[in-house]
């Protein structure tokens, strides 16, 4: 597993989350957030379960250029 760091919410408070990386081996992307909250885990769950081994999470969308990055990296991984 390759892990390579994108980002961290410098906004966050605690300076370790919300992050990104991007595993480069598997070609995947990789998020630590906040725990849903149950309200949005119902509505998810609404459109289908959330299997054993599958969490939802929550982002600030002022990381959304930090996913961008990280979607291009992901994107120019071998794996594909």
């Amino acid at each position: 597993m390759r892990l390579v760091f994108v980002a961290v919410d410098e906004k966050s408070g605690g300076g370790n989350c919300p992050t990104v990386w991007v595993d480069e081996d598997a070609g995947e992307l990789v998020f630590q957030g906040w725990d849903a909250l149950p309200e949005m885990l119902e509505a998810c769950r609404a459109t289908g379960p959330v299997p054993d081994g599958e969490s939802v999470v929550r982002l600030p969308v002022r990381m959304a250029d930090a996913i961008r990055r990280a979607c291009d990296l992901a994107e120019s991984c071998d794996v594909r």
